[in-house]
């Protein structure tokens, strides 16, 4: 049922908390805010640096529009005076600080001052960003806005240009708003919880925001907090919610345009009667009533805007909660108590701070008592120990305080009490989060609903630590099948930790991850991600698009492909297939047909990818989410080719990624995938060596058909290709099947003389070749890739001696025998690089091959020396030419022989040293471009010096480049400095062409004319900075170079290995330019009989399913043993050592505190039961002694005085212990004594519950009187309180068609009204009740059992269960029996009217006739008053059998007649969200029939 909150708003010195209901909702933004999206809140965060000037423009012209400040209108003079002894108005401003407007002449004139008329609403003129001077350089937000401000606007203020992300806790802190001082340890433990829980939550921390009280101490704790090392996630979202009249220095924070800052002072002691902002908080809403110096103006807006902020939604990774909103309390006084029970009222969880003071202190020593026992007296007695000012507690102010309590500690559910080192509780973070999961634990809902709801808390929350200890627990057993929405928020929101626990908790990835899933999660990618990039322009350049779609099409699986292909190389195919028909399947979409249908291909089947894990750890290693890929990687089974594959995902990102600190990560992270790559290997080489080299070139079906080794050496993972084991498969390769210990002199001679084969000179690995003699040991060792390598070598070096004798010695006219031999062997060299050209064996196409030909610099420079060759052919064959192609061939010569440094690379003496020229020819280009400044300039000025007007261009460059490089060497020009000047080395006019022209002279005397000391001194600086500096600089650049190449050259050459020995392997065996006949033998094979290629079998190799089925769980327990192995190594660093000696000392700490807690409780409880069996002894020696008395036994002057005892005030119970008395079992009617009458604005006398019996005396006792007006008021009693038209009434008898008569027996009438049975309410007349003294009310509880599919009972805990036929309004949160009150002469309730056809009323009416009663008596509600309340009859109506043919005929007559009524049959649970009073009945129904309740 809805309540209203309390109308008493409090202290003014106190803060306000916002959480009672208000039935005409905000308008405005609601629908707009049900959602967030966070992301785009940190979007517009990154883009404020580049666009703040616009948002300001922006900014000052929304404010003004929306948001209203309220100023005074009509000067009226008080009789109060200002601070400065000036005339006030009633508003508490001086004349000056009114408008002009208001001091004038005006239409209000001798009038009284009202302010719902002279104060009124304008554009607000104080916001923007706030600066503290003087206290650091923080800048906050502030606004000041009217008091009836929309929350809906505020709340867009606050997301949507303040650029706050929607919180996922609201905590609202409140208490004394005045300083008050704390323990140190308390204050600490304080401070540290709240901020751990605001930023392990991000949650916004709601306070007062001035600097003074609770407020001052919650921007303490965040100012401690920001100055902390910890203080990494950004600030703390805490706003101030205070009274623009009551803020010290407001006058600096109006600015009409907005002030961008406001330069606040914060100035303690000239603040008088108003308080100062407190420079600590974030944001500052200043509420505006258009008075001064009146305090708790705010609390009605920050009631209403935290109601409102409760009430939105936020959705995040596809799990939407309501905000939950908890209220923290620290000391305070009456406003605080207000703020307490309205947020209990409201089901609002409180945390309460024991030891601050005051009323915390009061609620925290009676928290744990039984409600009987919170009586007056002990209030009393409890307000004068924590108040001073006890004089202004009056009586009816004490019986309201009780009675408050009273209501507030019964709802324990609602109430966390935190106690410093009580009950193990160490932090504040955790009580409140604790307070949060329990106040939703005891919530009335349907028993899964309620742990998910707690669970999805706790995943916003990011508190893995709570779910562990408070939702995983006995309690509820999980399926896995619950987590799996959980699951896929927790991956969103890249929780690692959660993930893990429900991974512990049986979810199954299998089972997890189908294609929906996944194509969600792709679709839930960060618009930051580069990969969502990447997809985004895979979308863009659709093909297939309609003309009427939108602008990208739909994101499909086989977009994501495309994009992986591109990362892990055309190598692989599709990790997922393009649906097929394509065109026309569009087609079928543009109809409406979701495209997801696409990938469904049998019902079972279809939507479970190949490889989920795979699927997940691709997701997550594409946004770099280390933390979460490591958890998904150790699920996988291949987890070999998984770690490459994830080092290759990652390069190629990081090549893309623009972010340098991102990148740097991405390849820090691909590198520590290569290490676990390497470490399961090892584990598995070492185990076994065969198996564990199937694993390398096994074909991975999950990874696009291809292999470990290929992707290492797509993704240059160097460290895993030089690994042994990697290195000893590729030796046994390049062996073929030869065995590895062979000495390669002993296969040279059987190079040489084939017939040493059959002597056992050389052995092989197989029994059979080493047992057979034949043409196989032939075959075999010339198909060896050692053997077909060493051929070409002499072959080639045959060739180019053969190639230098004719260009040296046999170059004729026409060409000889051995140049034609040249020819054909160069045409067998062309074949061989046509033929590895064109060779596909996986597929590719030609555009792909190509491109991995040319990739290669060898192949480059082959392609070079053949075309060069050619050219040089070619001039050679012209007469004309003869001589321009000696050149050129002499040149191609060179290429020729360069081609050697390939073939030496196979040597581990060689070939590093060649990885290591290599990298210093890059060095020598950068040298040659600096040398070349200096040459140029040098060779220039020299030339401009010495020379005059050098036409001839070869001279020019001899003098410029040649004689300046030469200088370098040593051969310093003999002109230069004029002593070696010989006239006739030189020609005077230039025309000579073998002679230099000679430099500038005087021709008379023989001597050199130009300056001498010029010359020498720019060459003694050339030769300085070549040959000292530049060849120095090359020295070093050279060492340097060799130094970082040398540690890994090793790790280069093993890597550039495999390129050779593939080479080799698939190279015909026969060396050119007998390798011709190979190659025709392919023709034949390739073009007449279309023989395909086969593939490498020994470098690629697809197993049978049985097989690799085994190998993988081998390799899976290989990699458990790894991650143990590293788990171990981990703990035996000295550094997780000492940490875990810190942590087990800690909890040592703990468990010493807990045992002494355990031991002091122990005790206590011993000595309250020892004192309570004293107690009862001494009553029960009193007994006897009077009873002996009556008897006539003794004298009464001889009768023992027993001694007076009192019982404990309060007792501190044991962790976890029961309490005496449980809440349910009150004595009197609850209800019915609540402070807030429904649906109307009276507030009920406060009644404790000792002052309920009429017995008991009241004096003060004084209700209001309250008769509802009713539209039916035929059959109601009259309203108002004039006894005269009560009189006419008669009760406890028949009073016409009314039956007046209560089922307790005859009831007490006072003065003409009737007095309510079970006694006092609060409130006298009829309320919203039809008639005076008992309402009569009719429960049928509609029941039957509840079946399974195979028809059988259901049962829980051996208990057969219940289900119940209950109905529910719209507007309410509660289901209801069908029943209630009854008209004058019905038998059925009205409700149950409602869902029931009327040709079905007689036979229910039989129905009711043959049930069972199973309670009648009064029912304690909340509309129940002193003079008139309700009684009713339960009447059970059980079907035993399903094939009940009136239970039959009752489900045909179900039918909604009201829209807003609906109606269901509901398993009988003690959690279902039904009235209370309704589950009491229900729970004697189940009773009755021996069901699970």
């Amino acid at each position: 049922m809805e309540v209203l909150s309390s109308r008493k708003l409090g202290s003014v010195q106190e803060e306000g908390f916002g959480v009672h209901h208000r039935r005409n909702a905000d308008l405005g933004l609601g629908p707009n805010l049900q959602g967030s999206n966070s992301s785009l809140l940190k979007t517009r965060r990154l883009q404020a640096a580049f666009g703040s000037s616009e948002k300001q423009e922006n900014l000052s012209s929304w404010i003004p529009e929306n948001i209203k400040k309220k100023e005074c209108v009509y000067f009226v003079a008080s009789s109060k005076m200002s601070d400065a002894g000036k005339v006030v108005c009633e508003c508490g401003y001086t004349r000056e600080q009114h408008l002009e407007e208001a001091t004038k002449f005006h239409v209000f004139q001798d009038k009284e001052w009202d302010p719902k008329k002279h104060i009124q609403e304008m554009p607000t003129d104080a916001f923007g960003d706030i600066v503290f001077l003087g206290l650091g350089q923080n800048v906050g937000k502030y606004v000041r806005v009217s008091q009836d401000t929309p929350s809906s606007i505020i709340y867009h203020l606050m997301t949507q240009h303040w650029g706050l992300d929607v919180p996922n806790l609201l905590i609202s802190v409140t208490g004394g708003a005045k300083n008050f001082n704390m323990k140190l340890r308390l204050k600490s433990i304080f401070r540290r919880g709240l901020v751990k829980v605001a930023q392990t939550t991000g949650a916004w921390i709601i306070t007062g925001g001035s600097h003074a009280g609770v407020m001052k101490q919650v921007g303490e704790a965040v100012r401690d907090f920001s100055l902390s090392s910890s203080y990494k996630e950004g600030d703390v979202i805490t706003i101030g919610v205070a009274t623009w009249g009551t803020v010290h220095n407001r006058e600096s924070l109006v600015h009409p345009t907005g002030g961008f800052p406001a330069e606040y002072v914060l100035d303690e002691e000239g603040q008088g009667n108003l308080t100062c902002l407190d420079s600590n908080h974030s944001h500052f809403i200043l509420v505006d009533d258009g008075t001064h110096g009146q305090y708790g103006v705010e609390i009605r807006l920050r009631t209403r805007l935290e109601k409102f902020i409760s009430e939105q939604t936020k959705e995040r990774g596809g799990v939407a909660i309501k905000i939950p909103i908890v209220c923290v309390v620290l000391e305070g006084g009456p406003g605080t108590l207000n703020t307490i029970y309205n947020a209990i009222t409201n089901s609002t969880p409180c945390v309460i701070v024991a030891g601050s003071g005051r009323v915390a202190d009061v609620i925290a020593q009676v928290a744990n008592l039984p409600i009987s026992e919170i009586t007056v007296s002990l209030i009393q007695k409890k307000l004068s120990m924590f108040f001073q000012d006890m004089e202004t507690f009056t009586e009816s102010r004490i019986v309201e305080w009780t009675k408050k309590i009273q209501d507030i500690v019964r709802s324990r559910q609602l109430l966390t009490i935190f106690r410093e080192g009580k009950d193990g509780q160490q932090d504040v973070d955790v009580a409140i989060l604790q307070a949060l999961l329990k106040a939703s634990r005891n919530h009335d809902h349907f028993c899964h609903q309620n742990w998910d709801y707690q669970l999805k808390l706790a995943v916003a929350w990011n508190r893995v630590d709570i779910a562990r200890s408070e939702i995983f627990a006995d309690e509820w057993q999980w399926k896995p099948s619950d987590l799996h929405p959980m699951m896929s928020a927790a991956l969103i929101s890249n929780k690692p930790d959660f993930v893990k626990l429900f991974l512990e908790n049986g979810v199954q990835l299998k089972e997890f991850v189908t294609w929906d899933t996944l194509l969600y999660l792709y679709k839930n990618l960060a618009p930051s991600c580069l990969f969502h990039c990447k997809l985004q322009k895979v979308l863009a350049e659709e093909p297939e698009r309609l003309a009427c779609a939108p602008a990208l099409p739909c994101l499909q699986m086989h977009h994501v492909a495309q994009v992986l292909r591109e990362l892990l190389g055309d190598f692989t195919q599709l990790l997922y297939p393009r649906p097929r028909h394509l065109r026309s399947l569009t087609k079928i979409n543009a109809q409406g047909v979701s495209l997801r249908s696409l990938y469904k291909r049998s019902p079972g089947h279809v939507t479970f990818t190949i490889d989920p894990v795979r699927d997940l750890l691709i997701w997550a290693i594409i946004q770099n989410r280390q933390e979460l890929a490591e958890i998904i990687w150790a699920q996988s089974q291949d987890c070999i080719t998984a770690a490459l594959g994830c080092s290759k995902i990652l390069k190629e990102l990081s090549k893309e990624e623009e972010d340098t600190d991102c990148s740097e990560e991405m390849l820090s992270l691909a590198e520590e995938y290569e290490i676990r790559a390497i470490g399961v290997f090892t584990e598995c080489y070492r185990k076994d060596e065969e198996r564990a080299q199937k694993l390398l070139i096994r074909v991975s079906e999950a990874w696009g058909k291809t292999t470990c080794l290929q992707l290492a050496l797509e993704a240059k993972d160097m460290k895993f290709m030089s690994h042994g084991g990697v290195q000893g498969f590729l030796t046994k390769v390049w062996w073929g099947q030869l065995s590895v210990d062979n000495g390669l002199w002993r296969v040279m001679l059987c190079m040489l003389a084939f017939p040493l084969l059959f002597t056992g000179l050389v052995s092989f690995r197989t029994k059979r070749l080493q047992s057979e003699n034949g043409f196989a040991r032939v075959r075999a060792f010339f198909n060896a890739p050692v053997v077909i390598f060493h051929l070409n070598i002499l072959s080639y070096f045959a060739f180019l001696w053969l190639f230098a004798y004719v260009l040296m010695v046999d170059f004729q006219a026409s060409p000889s025998w051995r140049e034609c031999v040249i020819y054909c062997w160069l045409f067998s060299l062309v074949c061989e690089e046509t033929r590895q050209l064109f060779y596909d064996p996986d597929g590719y196409g030609l555009l792909k091959m190509a491109s991995l030909y040319f990739s290669d610099f060898w192949n480059k420079l082959d392609v070079g020396a053949i075309l060069l060759f050619i050219a040089g052919l070619t001039c050679r064959l012209i007469p004309a030419t003869l001589y321009t192609g000696r050149v050129i061939l002499s040149l191609d010569f060179i290429m020729f022989c360069l081609r050697l440094m390939h073939i030496f690379t196979v040597s581990k003496t060689l070939g590093p040293k060649i990885i290591i020229v290599k990298r210093m020819m890059k060095d020598v280009f950068f040298f040659l471009f600096l040398l070349a400044v200096w040459v140029v300039s040098f060779g220039v000025a020299k030339q401009a010096i010495l020379i005059h007007n050098e036409r001839r261009v070869d001279w020019i460059f001899r003098g410029v480049v040649y004689h300046s490089y030469l200088t370098i060497f040593g051969q310093i020009p003999a002109y230069i400095d004029g002593v070696n000047f010989n006239p006739e080395q030189c020609s005077h006019d230039g025309t000579d062409p073998y002679k230099p022209k000679c430099p500038e002279s005087d021709m008379t005397r023989h001597e050199p004319a130009f300056p001498e000391w010029l010359t020498v001194i720019l060459l003694c600086l050339y030769l300085l900075f070549t040959n000292i500096l530049l060849l120095n600089l090359l020295i070093a650049m050279f060492n340097y170079t060799f130094q970082q190449v040398q540690e890994h050259t090793d790790q280069i050459w093993k890597f550039q290995r495999h390129d050779l020995i593939e080479e080799y392997y698939s190279r015909p065996p026969a060396p050119p330019p007998f390798i011709l006949l190979c190659h025709l033998q392919l023709l034949v094979k390739r073009v007449i009989l279309k023989i395909p290629p086969k593939k490498h079998k020994q470098l690629k190799n697809k197993l049978e399913k049985n097989e690799e089925a085994a190998l993988l769980s081998w390799e899976i327990y290989l990699k458990e043993n790894y991650l143990h192995n590293q788990q171990y190594q981990l703990q035996q660093r000295p550094e997780q050592r000492i940490q875990d000696i810190g942590n087990k000392v800690d909890s040592m700490v703990n468990l010493l505190n807990v045992d002494r807690i355990k031991r002091s409780g122990s005790m206590e409880q011993r000595l309250a039961s020892l004192e309570e069996q004293m107690a009862q002894t001494a009553r029960t020696l009193h007994w006897i002694v009077r009873a002996l008395r009556d008897g006539g036994f003794g004298l009464e002057s001889d009768a023992p005085v027993p001694a007076s005892w009192k019982a404990p005030e309060e007792q501190d119970h044991m962790p976890g212990g029961k309490q005496k008395a449980e809440d349910g079992d009150d004595l009197y009617h609850v209800n019915a004594r609540h402070l807030l009458y429904p649906s109307c604005p009276v507030t009920r006398f406060p009644v404790p519950d000792e002052k309920v019996p009429w017995e008991a005396e009241f004096v003060i006792y004084d209700p209001p009187f309250y008769t509802a007006e009713r539209k039916d008021k035929t059959v109601v009693d009259p309203t108002g309180s004039s006894l005269e038209l009560l009189t006419k009434i008669s009760y406890n008898t028949v009073d016409g068609l009314v039956d007046r008569r209560s089922f307790h027996g005859p009831y007490a009438v006072c003065d003409g009204l009737p007095l309510n049975p079970m006694g006092r309410t609060g409130l006298r007349g009829r309320g919203s009740l039809s008639y005076f003294g008992p309402n009569h009310a009719l429960h049928p509880v509609v029941s039957r059992w509840r079946r399974n599919q195979d028809g059988a009972i259901c049962r829980k805990s051996i208990k057969q269960v219940l289900e119940v036929l209950v109905v529910k309004h719209s507007l309410s949160e509660h289901w209801a029996l069908p029943g209630g009150s009854r008209e004058p002469g019905e038998m059925l309730p009205w409700k149950l009217k409602q869902i029931l056809r009327s040709e079905f009323w007689p036979s229910f009416e039989s129905l009711l006739k043959q049930g069972v009663e199973v309670y009648k008596g009064y029912m304690d509600d909340p509309r129940n008053t002193d003079n008139a309340w309700i009684e009713t009859a339960a009447i059970s109506i059980h079907f035993w059998d399903q094939n009940d043919m009136e239970l039959k005929r009752l489900n045909s007559h179900l039918h909604t007649f009201n829209p807003e009524m609906s109606f269901r049959w509901q398993v009988v649970h003690r959690c279902i969200p039904l009235y209370a009073n309704h589950k009491t009945i229900l729970q004697k129904v189940a009773t009755l029939f021996g069901a699970h309740y």
